[in-house]
């Protein structure tokens, strides 16, 4: 315990050692910020038949760039690559579908909350499922390293049999081609299940609702305060709203003030 506990303090004090440090400042002086963002997951994020970004979380990282004064880039990231890259320094910044959770505010520093996502079971309207009991009859597809993934392990019976994927798109293939007869999905998993095969699925159970936020690297001050007043302008001005309307087809929620475990803020 002592070692583990050694080494998960050693790896905190190396991602805020200064060569990993993003400011502002240095962000404009090389001209562009690198976003890091889910590359198959509408419509959070998605790469469009002419190979442009696209989504919610696209447009998010769009403004906060336009914020800067900079060019944006985004690199496509899979599900449990997302805190490595950043991490890593391959990437400024996640506008990545990060829920807001507290093991993950262990390694990346939370801005306040932007978006909100609830996480379900989806499975073909046809197989019954009124419990989480019920789950341990089913072979269940989630993301590897997802909230999918920790909801789906928490509340399905220990013997349940959870194949695990590289991505959203791929976990959605599979229950599409029958790999699996239910999957750990986000609220827009029935919309793009059923545009594949029409009024065939639906949610089953709700696990949870979660708020995420754009994350960067424990103890960047600076950034972390540019990204809060940047979200806190976009709130105010309409262009969340108008992000919204576009791509979630929603109003933007009552965001709460705090989230316990996560710290929106670098202390």
């Amino acid at each position: 315990m002592i070692k583990r506990r050694h080494l998960l303090l050693g790896g905190t004090a190396l991602l805020a050692t200064p060569a990993l440090a993003v400011t502002p400042a240095e962000i404009k002086a090389k001209g562009k910020l690198v976003v890091g963002i889910q590359g198959d997951n509408p419509p959070w994020g998605f790469v469009n038949t002419s190979g442009k970004q696209e989504g919610f979380d696209a447009d998010l990282g769009e403004l906060f760039a336009k914020e800067l004064g900079v060019a944006v880039e985004f690199v496509p990231l899979a599900v449990a690559n997302r805190i490595p890259a950043l991490t890593a320094g391959r990437v400024d910044i996640l506008f990545a579908t990060m829920a807001m959770l507290p093991e993950r505010a262990k390694a990346v520093q939370y801005s306040k909350p932007y978006v909100a996502n609830i996480i379900t079971l989806v499975a073909p309207k046809a197989t019954a499922v009124k419990t989480n009991a019920d789950m341990g009859k089913l072979t269940i597809g989630v993301p590897r390293s997802s909230v999918q993934d920790t909801q789906i392990t928490k509340n399905a019976p220990t013997d349940t049999v959870i194949r695990r994927f590289d991505d959203d798109a791929a976990t959605i293939q599979a229950l599409i081609s029958g790999q699996v007869q239910a999957v750990g999905g986000n609220m827009f998993y029935v919309q793009r299940l059923n545009q594949a095969k029409p009024d065939t699925y639906e949610d089953k159970l709700e696990f949870t609702r979660l708020y995420n936020g754009a994350c960067t690297r424990l103890g960047e001050k600076e950034i972390n305060a540019a990204v809060n007043t940047f979200i806190d302008k976009v709130r105010a001005n309409g262009e969340l709203a108008k992000a919204y309307a576009k791509w979630m087809k929603l109003s933007p929620p009552d965001f709460p003030a705090s989230v316990e475990g996560v710290p929106f803020t670098v202390n």
